[in-house]
């Protein structure tokens, strides 16, 4: 018979790894829209320099965010598994 205490550990390890399979999945998904981005950009004639600046920039902050959010997530883990 499994105590509570090692049911919630049960139940933070699964929610861990879907998490991380999750993030996984949505680095996947926001690299590829990066380089169809990248490629839309490069190609299209009459687009500025600046504008392909914002565009570098928009990609820069949004690995950023993503780079916080997983740390963030990550240490609020590592908190609960210490708590448990």
């Amino acid at each position: 018979m499994m105590t509570p205490k090692e049911l919630l550990k049960q139940m933070v390890n699964f929610n861990k790894a879907a998490f991380e399979n999750s993030f996984n999945t949505m680095l996947i998904l926001q690299e590829q829209m990066e380089r169809m981005s990248r490629v839309y950009v490069d190609q299209t004639t009459g687009i500025s320099a600046e504008t392909k600046s914002a565009v570098n920039e928009w990609t820069q902050l949004y690995k950023k965010g993503l780079t916080d959010f997983k740390a963030m997530i990550e240490e609020n883990f590592k908190k609960v598994e210490a708590f448990l």
